[in-house]
């Protein structure tokens, strides 16, 4: 959970993920990644999941591991804004 959790209201999901696109204008696409065991063969399985997510000041890159946070609908797929960034990506330019 987030260390500042005062300033959310409400019990809002909260995810983090690798930020895979950063190509429009104040909104990145994130991907979560999950991970369970299969109920049958209890073997390890993980999904992958995109979120389009509001990024205000356009502050966040390709490859950037973030923290979202479900919010009130932002646009026609927008549901999720970026809380904070835990580790800037290697790579630049």
């Amino acid at each position: 959970m987030l260390e500042d959790s005062t300033e959310t209201a409400g019990n809002r999901k909260v995810r983090q993920g690798r930020v895979v696109s950063d190509a429009m204008d104040k909104t990145v696409v994130v991907s979560v990644e999950r991970q369970f065991a299969h109920p049958l063969y209890g073997k390890r399985v993980t999904r992958r999941k995109k979120y389009h997510a509001h990024d205000e000041r356009n502050e966040f890159r390709f490859g950037d591991l973030v923290v979202i946070e479900e919010t009130r609908p932002v646009s026609k797929r927008k549901r999720w804004r970026v809380v904070k960034l835990i580790a800037r990506s290697d790579q630049e330019g």
